[in-house]
């Protein structure tokens, strides 16, 4: 018997379940026997491993030996240090720890069975290089046949398996310990379309507990004890924030699982910690602290209201409203407060349902449903389909079938081609049951219907006979129908996906969209472009294709780079890919979001696949504060430069939601704190670009007017005149543009842009000044090997006689020379072209404004 796993990687929790086509079975942990695993891992000095409730409960007192919360960092490049255990450890190493703990609950004969399938579910707000990681985490915990799902697919497939009353347009609001999923779901008999989901990376239970650690609990402790500022540069005193994140967590449950209004936090948690908590005067560290619902109920607003507006922006993604929607369902250890749960469905106006799911393992008992749904023996895990044909070639029969469904009857229907002997006759009979259907004249268009008695594998045998009641012979007679809890016919693209490409020969870099967000999935298409660079064979260089996750066209790298796909010249047997060669890119965006691509040359006969590349893409959000500082400084000036064309309230909240960065320390190294405030900069960017959206005309004729007036003083008395005709034209045009509010005027902004970079770019000055420039923002550039070897080139041709007399000119005298050049300018020039190519993580790229500015012209 085939047996389908599912898994729910928590943040906080996971969970283990099985469905063998009949019932789902939650595999318990071994010795306490809970639903949950917590995601914990205590490593001691020795190397020995502690997994689940027994680390948890280590965790306060050992803090610098556990590992927790790690799903939050994968496909990241940070490591999380266990100083007590001396040891480093990345996110999918602890991953396959849990995996490998979890798959140990099951029994042999599953565990071991090459009919076993797999699915691990991610949260919708993955991205590229999460799914990745969490994909290479399973593949290392050697579970085996193993497929990636969004969690809110898992968790539909839950809820229509618990509940009758299944029809109807609902919203699932899943809220788990680290993240938040939305998912607008329509069901009709069974059938599921997903319309859209979306949800928020850095949201979830374990942000409420910090909030009220850092907002209640240290406050009162830094009050009434000599602490360090932050105990976490601290090794002694980090144990005590631990002990209070422990503390906070358990009061919060209690609080959520009562009805009581207040409890205690007390510190230390349990009475044997005592001996380990005291301040830097020696005196002991004892305290109960009141924790009252309403102060819960004030912290955790803003993360609840960032909930329900990307509840509300999904439903506005697939064009639906409060009233289109019947139920919320409610998944989610935190969606266990009440008060939670009342504000949610009070602001969206929808009742939420209180079901017989269970919050903690709805998403791993989905996950097992829809594995069953899996064809695991294809090469690509394709979805099983829907419908079914036998056939009997010599008379061009067809028997055609509902092959899955989750109704209680399945319908054959004949189809006849050919000619079939006058009088003959068919009949359909439950090998099963041993009921039949009787003899059915046979004739196109004949129809049975079946009864389903059982969930999983109905079985029937289809007998045909000619007029005289002798068999005729059909080689595959069997029909297998399967009754499911439900089938999800439409499952959407959780992020768009584009290559950045040029759109021309030397022209700017534009998105190609692979899939746009909500998109159905899976989807499979072909790109053509024109190789821009010239690769041998053999040679060490490679064609890159730059990928990139997110919605924002006009600004790519406010888009969070992925990765890239890459043809190495190494890989060439022979000759060499020319530039304008055609590249043709075949790729297929997979049900569970990841991508596959083959590049056809055709200039050389080569095709080139799987050849996804994220390392280049992750982030260390240990060392890289500084870039996330940046990229908030850049977000706020942008805001402020629309503050002073437009009085917007979505401007007030952008600026709030660049907070978290504005107070961000340059050396900070709470990975937890640097990402939540790259998420804030990020919902920054969707609010401005929300406002610049609606005050569009009066932003465009600023622009317009900021790149006249910059063109006047910086660039007419260098411009050709035909330069000087084309650039006043462009501007007329662009203002037609606005005039008439069409799409074509960020193209034409653009070209002015261009055309005023263009001429800049003849100048020495602005050339140096621009090496100088990318130069200081080296640390948000991808693939920094390269960046650091043109900069290395750049600094020698600076060091040059014939630079370091012109740098020696006073300002108003380089901005007017005229330079005569003996090649070294044109090498410079060559290199910030190159380093211009490489993909920014965060930001945009150096303008000519921000050259202009530094060089105080």
């Amino acid at each position: 018997m085939s047996n389908f796993v599912g898994i729910d990687l928590g943040t906080t929790n996971s969970a283990i379940c099985s469905y063998d086509s009949m019932k789902i079975r939650i595999w318990k942990t071994k010795f306490e026997q809970n639903d949950v695993t917590p995601s914990v891992i205590y490593f001691d000095r020795r190397g020995r491993k502690q997994i689940g409730r027994s680390a948890y409960d280590i965790a306060p007192i050992y803090p610098n030996s556990c590992a927790m919360a790690f799903k939050r960092r994968m496909g990241e490049d940070t490591r999380i240090e266990l100083s007590s255990a001396n040891l480093l450890v990345t996110p999918e190493e602890c991953s396959v720890e849990i995996l490998k703990e979890l798959f140990s609950y099951l029994p042999e004969e599953i565990r071991k069975s090459s009919e076993t399938g797999t699915v691990v579910t991610v949260p919708a707000a993955f991205n590229q290089k999460a799914r990745n990681a969490t994909r290479q985490a399973a593949e290392m915990a050697g579970i085996g046949k193993v497929e990636l799902m969004q969690e809110p697919v898992a968790a539909v497939m839950s809820y229509m398996q618990r509940t009758s009353n299944t029809d109807g347009n609902f919203l699932v609001y899943d809220l788990g310990g680290g993240t938040f999923d939305v998912a607008i779901a329509q069901s009709t008999g069974g059938k599921v379309v997903l319309l859209a989901h979306g949800g928020i990376e850095v949201c979830g239970g374990r942000d409420f507990d910090r909030l009220i650690v850092n907002n209640i609990v240290l406050p009162l402790l830094h009050e009434k004890y000599d602490l360090p500022d932050d105990l976490r540069k601290d090794k002694i005193f980090e144990k005590l924030l631990g002990i209070a994140s422990y503390a906070a967590e358990r009061a919060k449950i209690e609080l959520s699982s009562t009805e009581e209004t207040e409890t205690i936090i007390e510190i230390p948690h349990r009475g044997d910690w005592s001996d380990h908590l005291q301040d830097l005067n020696g005196n002991e560290i004892f305290e109960e602290i009141p924790l009252q619902r309403e102060n819960i109920d004030k912290l955790i607003t803003e993360k609840i209201n960032d909930t329900i507006n990307c509840a509300r922006k999904t439903m506005e993604e697939c064009g639906v409203n409060s009233h289109d929607l019947d139920r919320i369902v409610w998944i989610g250890g935190p969606t266990h407060y009440k008060p939670l749960r009342d504000k949610v469905s009070s602001e969206l106006n929808i009742s939420g349902e209180i079901s017989n799911l269970n919050p903690m393992t709805a998403v791993a008992e989905g996950a097992s449903l829809f594995a069953e749904s899996i064809d695991w023996s294809s090469d690509d895990y394709k979805m099983k389909p829907t419908r079914g044909v036998i056939s009997h070639d010599e008379l061009a029969l067809s028997f055609n079938y509902t092959a899955r469904t989750s109704s209680d009857s399945s319908k054959i229907v004949v189809q006849v081609g050919g000619s079939v002997p006058p009088g003959a006759e068919f009949q359909v009979d439950s090998l099963d049951t041993g009921s039949t259907s009787g003899r059915i004249p046979l004739k196109n268009a004949a129809t049975v219907d079946v009864t389903l008695t059982k969930t999983g594998k109905n079985t029937f045998k289809v007998v045909a006979y000619d007029a005289v009641g002798e068999p005729i012979t059909i080689k595959q007679n069997e029909i297998i129908v399967t009754k499911t809890p439900a089938i999800v016919e439409t499952i959407p693209s959780s992020h768009s996906i584009a290559l950045e490409v040029l759109d021309k020969s030397g022209g700017r870099p534009i998105l190609a969209y692979l899939v746009r967000k909500n998109d159905p999935l899976p989807h499979k298409d072909i790109i053509a472009l024109k190789s821009n660079r010239k690769l041998e064979a053999g040679s060490d260089d490679s064609i890159k294709f730059f990928l990139w996750e997110g919605e924002f066209e006009d600004n790519i790298r406010a888009n969070e780079y992925i990765g890239d796909f890459k043809i190495v010249g190494a890989d060439l047997d022979y000759g060499a890919i020319s530039v304008g060669a055609d590249l043709i890119c075949n790729y297929e965006i997979k049900t569970s979001g990841e991508i596959r691509l083959k590049v056809d040359v055709p200039d050389i006969g080569g095709i080139f696949e799987e050849v996804y590349s994220a390392d280049e893409g992750k982030s260390d959000y240990t060392t890289n504060a500084g870039e996330v500082i940046e990229d908030g400084i850049i977000v706020r000036k942008s805001i402020e430069e629309i503050e002073k064309i437009v009085n917007e309230p979505k401007l007030d909240q952008a600026k709030r939601k660049l907070e978290a960065a504005n107070s961000l320390d340059s050396d900070e190294s709470d990975p937890e704190k640097v990402k939540e405030a790259k998420q804030g900069i990020t919902q920054a960017k969707e609010l401005l670009e929300e406002a610049s959206r609606k005050n569009r005309k009066k932003i465009r004729k600023t622009e317009l007017d900021t790149e006249l007036t910059f063109f006047d003083k910086h660039c007419r008395r260098h411009a050709k005149s035909a330069e000087e005709n084309a650039f006043d034209s462009l501007v007329e045009t662009a203002q037609r543009s606005i005039d008439n509010d069409d799409s074509n005027f960020d193209d034409y902004l653009n070209q002015l842009r261009a055309r005023i970079f263009e001429i800049l770019w003849r100048q020495p000055w602005f050339v140096i000044e621009n090496f100088k420039q990318l130069v200081s923002s080296s640390h948000s550039y991808t693939d920094k090997s390269h960046f650091e070897e043109l900069t290395m080139r750049g600094k020698q041709l600076l060091g040059s006689d014939i630079i370091r007399r012109y740098e020696e000119l006073p300002s108003g005298e380089k901005y007017q020379s005229a330079f005569i050049d003996d090649g070294t300018i044109e090498g410079l020039r060559d290199i910030v072209r190159d380093m211009m190519l490489i993909p920014r993580v965060g930001g945009s790229q150096t303008s000519a404004r921000d050259v202009v500015d530094v060089f105080k012209v």
